[in-house]
């Protein structure tokens, strides 16, 4: 479909990736007065009513699902029920008001974390249902799988055109850096330019370093959101990723070299490790809808630490 001529709404799209798929769509086209981004003070979307009122109020064609309640490894340990409840929520009556109101098409946001603790690495989307997802963050990944079955449901009995994708670990620029709720990399970033800036002889992180991860540069996953919408219709959820791993260890050792942070490295492995892999197998989304990650992993990094450096570094 051509989101030109579309109403399309951006659930989140005051957030980190929001922004950047808001960017894109303008960048393909999408005047600006088409994209509308509800705000939680104005509609509350684990709110059945206020959902329904979001789309009476909004007229969307299109509702590209970004929202969620998410964070790293202590915020899921500390959320779990609240993590559940809110993105199930949400997602349940807003893919529930789309069929009520003939939504042209509806793009949900999953999540890696949908993933079985031990899926065999690189990730296929067949081997979703092979198993449950890691502990610490379950919650989270079950609720937002919940919404995979939905889609699938809805499109076989009301013929709702539902989208699922699954984006690895994103950064990048407008990242979350507070350290109570944010993810590995910003996390990384934030301690070892702290560290510097005040002279302290090591950083503590969490773990054996032993996990491995694959990160997708946020305006890449913004780029995939946008492709899908316009190119993409199947009923089979679709990762998106960068198509690489790096162990934790090595991660922290090139953060730690790219800010010139001289201390020592201290690993806390009373803390967990989370997944042990994670690594997306991401064909499918270049043969379905000709995405391919175009960012390399260093400049990305460069780009998010200079933003860092550039906003709020010594706060």
């Amino acid at each position: 479909m051509s989101l030109d001529q579309e109403r399309i709404v951006v659930t989140g799209g005051a957030g980190f990736l929001g922004t950047h798929v808001q960017a894109q769509l303008r960048k393909t086209g999408v005047p600006a007065e088409r994209i509308r981004v509800p705000r939680q003070k104005e509609f509350d979307l684990t709110r059945e009513a206020e959902v329904e009122r979001m789309y009476a109020r909004l007229q969307p064609t299109v509702v590209i699902h970004l929202a969620a309640q998410v964070g790293g490894i202590g915020a899921n340990r500390e959320n779990p029920g609240k993590f559940f409840y809110v993105n199930l929520a949400m997602g349940l009556h807003l893919i529930e008001h789309a069929r009520r109101v003939g939504l042209k098409k509806f793009v949900q946001i999953g999540t890696i974390c949908a993933y079985p603790k031990f899926t065999p690495v690189p990730f296929k989307e067949e081997d979703l249902w092979s198993g449950y997802p890691e502990e610490t963050n379950a919650p989270y990944g079950v609720a937002k799988k919940s919404l995979l079955v939905m889609l699938q449901a809805y499109r076989q009995q009301y013929g709702l055109n539902g989208i699922y994708l699954l984006p690895v670990n994103l950064y990048g620029p407008g990242d979350n850096f507070d350290l109570q709720s944010s993810h590995v990399i910003p996390a990384l970033i934030r301690k070892f330019v702290e560290a510097k800036d005040r002279g302290h002889d090591s950083v503590t992180v969490w773990g054996t370093g032993n996990a491995s991860r694959e990160f997708l540069y946020v305006e890449d996953c913004a780029e995939a959101i946008v492709k899908a919408a316009e190119r993409y219709d199947g009923a089979e959820p679709v990762n998106i990723g960068a198509g690489f791993e790096i162990t934790i260890r090595d991660l922290v050792e090139k953060i730690r070299r790219l800010v010139g942070f001289e201390g020592r490295v201290l690993w806390d492995t009373t803390k967990p490790d989370g997944q042990p892999r994670r690594c997306l197998d991401t064909s499918r989304a270049e043969k379905l809808f000709g995405f391919k990650a175009q960012t390399s992993f260093d400049d990305g990094l460069r780009k998010t630490l200079d933003w860092w450096r550039q906003h709020n570094a010594s706060s």
